[in-house]
C-alpha cells in the first residue's frame, strides 16, 4: 500500500545536528496513523508497509520528524536545493529503508557454543535425547557459571554488534542459563552492561525458570519456590529486568508450575512472556493470553484452542523459524493459520548457543516466507513493530512514526523484498540509531 507524507504541521525547521535522509526509492514506515494506536497488526493490516516512493526523511534529535515523499518533504520544510548549515544530508542512492528491525527473543548471554550437539544431532540425536543426557540448556549452565562477569561480557559484546549489523536496533535478552541466584543475577547484569557497550537498545527478561538444574533435578518444587521466593525478588530489587519467562512444557515446567512463577513475577511488577507449546500442545497459550502475556513464543504445536486464546487477546504469538531450521526438523508454527485467525505474529531470530544459532532476522524472515508462507511484507511488519508490541515499545520503536526513535536501516537495494528473496545475503547497507550510523 503507498502511502503519501506523515508528519505534523507546522513542522519546525531542521537545525545543526539535524538529519535529512534524500534519494530514497522506497521509504517503507511500517506506519498508519489511525490503526497503529489500537494495537499490534493483525489480518490485512500486517501486510501494510506503509511504503512511500521516492521518500524522504527527516531526524531532529534523534526522532523521526517527518517522513514523505521528497518533493512534498522539502516544500513543508522549506529546504531546497541546500540544506541548513549543519544539517548532515545522506544520500540512500535509490536504495529502500525500513524501521530497524527489533528481536523480541533472544539468548545471546552465553558461554561456549554447541557446535558438538549440532553435530550430535546430525547423526540422529534429538533435542530431548541430548537433554535427557545432560547436554542442552543444562550444559550451557554448567559452563556460565564457571566464567566471570567481565568474560562474559567480552563474549557477548560482539554477538550484539553481529545482531546489529544484520540491522537489529532493538532485541531482548533472556538470562536463563544461571539458573541460581547469583548466576541468574550476573547473567542479567552481563546484559545490561553488553547492551549498553554494543549500544543497542534491550529489554530484559528474567528467565530463571528455563529449566531445573542438576542440583534441584530430584526437588522440582523447591526449585520452583527458589525462583519465585528469591530469585525474582532480588531481581526486581536490582532492577535488572522488565519481564519474566517460563519454559512451558511438560519436560520443564508444567501448566501449574508457569502460573504459579508468572504471578508471583507480576505481583512484583514484571510484566511476563511464555515459551508455549514448542514441543506439545500443553496449553501454553491460551494461559499466556489469559494472563495478559505479552507474548506467547514458538507455538509449534498450538492447538485451536490456543489459537482462538491469542487472537482474543493483545498477547502477540512470537514465531521462531529459525530454531526449526537450526534442529532440522520439518514442523513450522502454524503461521498461515495464526494470522488468519486474526491473531498479532511477530517473528524473532530466538538467537542461542543450541537450538538457534542465527543472528539475521533478514535470513529469519526469507525462512518465514519461504517455509510459513509470510508475504514479504507480512514478515517485515512481524520484525518491526508488531515485535515492538511484544516487548512494550511500539511507543517508542519498530516504525518511522513522527515522535518515535529514528532507528532505520538503508538496504542494499530498492526494494524491501529483497531482504527474504535473497535468504543468507547481506541486504542491510547501513544501521542508524537515534538517527546516528552505528553499523
Amino acid at each position: 500500500m503507498t502511502r503519501t507524507g506523515f508528519y505534523t504541521e507546522p513542522l519546525p525547521a531542521l537545525a545543526a545536528g539535524d538529519l535529512l535522509v534524500v534519494d530514497i526509492g522506497q521509504l517503507c514506515t511500517v506506519h498508519h496513523p489511525q490503526a497503529d494506536q489500537e494495537g499490534p497488526r493483525r489480518g490485512a493490516g500486517l501486510r501494510d508497509a506503509g511504503v512511500i516512493a521516492h521518500g524522504a526523511l527527516a531526524v531532529r534529535q534523534g526522532r523521526v520528524l517527518a517522513a514523505a515523499p521528497e518533493p512534498e518533504l522539502r516544500q513543508a520544510m522549506q529546504v531546497g536545493a541546500r540544506a541548513p548549515a549543519g544539517v548532515e544530508v545522506i544520500s540512500a542512492g535509490g536504495q529502500a529503508v525500513v524501521p530497524g528491525f527489533v528481536d523480541p527473543h533472544t539468548h545471546a548471554v552465553f558461554g561456549r557454543t554447541r557446535q558438538d550437539e549440532y553435530e550430535r544431532r546430525l547423526r540422529g540425536e534429538t533435542y530431548l535425547e541430548i537433554a535427557a543426557a545432560g547436554g542442552g540448556i543444562r550444559a550451557s549452565v554448567r559452563d556460565l557459571r564457571q566464567r566471570s562477569e567481565d568474560e562474559l561480557v567480552a563474549l557477548t559484546v560482539p554477538r550484539l554488534r553481529r545482531l546489529m549489523g544484520n540491522g537489529t536496533t532493538t532485541l531482548e535478552i533472556k538470562s536463563g542459563y544461571g539458573l541460581s541466584l547469583a548466576a541468574e543475577l550476573k547473567m542479567l547484569r552481563v546484559a545490561r552492561r553488553a547492551a549498553k557497550e554494543a549500544g543497542v537498545r534491550a529489554v530484559l527478561t528474567c528467565l530463571a525458570a528455563h529449566e531445573v538444574p542438576d542440583e534441584y533435578r530430584e526437588r522440582r518444587a523447591d526449585y520452583v519456590a527458589l525462583v519465585c521466593d528469591e530469585v525474582l525478588p532480588a531481581v526486581v530489587a536490582a532492577g535488572l529486568a522488565e519481564r519474566c519467562d517460563v519454559f512451558c512444557e511438560p519436560s520443564v515446567f508444567d501448566l501449574g508450575e508457569t502460573e504459579k512463577i508468572l504471578r508471583r513475577a507480576m505481583d512484583l511488577g514484571l510484566r511476563c512472556t511464555v515459551h508455549a507449546d514448542e514441543l506439545e500442545a500443553l496449553g501454553g497459550a491460551a494461559l499466556a493470553a489469559r494472563l495478559g502475556a505479552d507474548s506467547a513464543d514458538h507455538l509449534l504445536r498450538v492447538d485451536e484452542a490456543g489459537i482462538a486464546a491469542l487472537a482474543g487477546s493483545r498477547t502477540v504469538a512470537t514465531l521462531l523459524p529459525g530454531t526449526v531450521f537450526s534442529l532440522g526438523l520439518n514442523h513450522y508454527a502454524p503461521a498461515r493459520r495464526l494470522i488468519d485467525a486474526g491473531c498479532a505474529v511477530a517473528l524473532a531470530t530466538d538467537f542461542n548457543p543450541g537450538s538457534s544459532p542465527l543472528a539475521s532476522l533478514p535470513l529469519i524472515q526469507s525462512i518465514a516466507c519461504s517455509q510459513m508462507k509470510l508475504s514479504p511484507a507480512e514478515a517485515l511488519v512481524a520484525s518491526t513493530l508488531n515485535a515492538a508490541w511484544s516487548l512494550g515499545l511500539a511507543g517508542e520503536v519498530g516504525s518511522l512514526a513522527p515522535g518515535k526513535a529514528a532507528d532505520f536501516l538503508i538496504l542494499r537495494g530498492d526494494d524491501f523484498r529483497l531482504v527474504p528473496y535473497y535468504g543468507g545475503v547481506d541486504m542491510v547497507a547501513a544501521v542508524f540509531w537515534g538517527g546516528r550510523r552505528v553499523a
